[in-house]
């Protein structure tokens, strides 16, 4: 179970189906995430904030056991571990528009994967095991937030 969580419903595992590789995976399952953005959008930003709730904690405690020592020194997660980046786009995009949320998706991806460009989030990484996993994602998704927001406070 705690496989199936982690790979947020199995969305994490497409890549290395179709070509061996984990690599992108992440953008899968933050793609995989954007019918529950709607559907949370639909009923309610308190929706919303329950569901970033819901999922951070499932990706902490389901991604704990997964936890990858890369080279020894460095916490991460194995790439096909997505549920974090559920949890970040379910971050940066509550209480937005369409427009706006697009926008803050795309912030948020590129403050995960270029995550030492971005104050905080690899330092978030830092904390290790399921929190590790899961807080450089959701720094990652503060950023999309604010760039969101400013998106949908300028167009009104």
């Amino acid at each position: 179970m705690h496989r199936f969580v982690a790979s947020w419903f199995g969305t994490g595992l497409i890549l290395r189906r179709l070509r061996g590789s984990d690599a992108g995976s992440g953008t899968v399952g933050a793609l995989f995430t954007l019918p529950f953005v709607w559907a949370l959008a639909s009923i309610g930003v308190w929706a919303q904030i329950l569901g970033v709730v819901i999922v951070a904690t499932a990706s902490v405690v389901s991604s704990a056991g997964f936890v990858d020592e890369k080279d020894g020194t460095k916490p991460g997660d194995p790439g096909w571990v997505v549920v974090d980046e559920a949890a970040g786009v379910l971050l940066a995009t509550i209480g937005l528009g369409l427009p706006a949320a697009a926008v803050a998706w795309v912030v948020f991806r590129l403050a995960d994967i270029f995550k030492r460009w971005f104050p905080g989030v690899a330092q978030a990484e830092a904390f290790g095991g399921g929190v590790g996993i899961t807080a450089d994602d959701l720094v990652a998704g503060l950023y999309g937030l604010a760039a969101g927001w400013a998106v949908q406070a300028s167009i009104g």
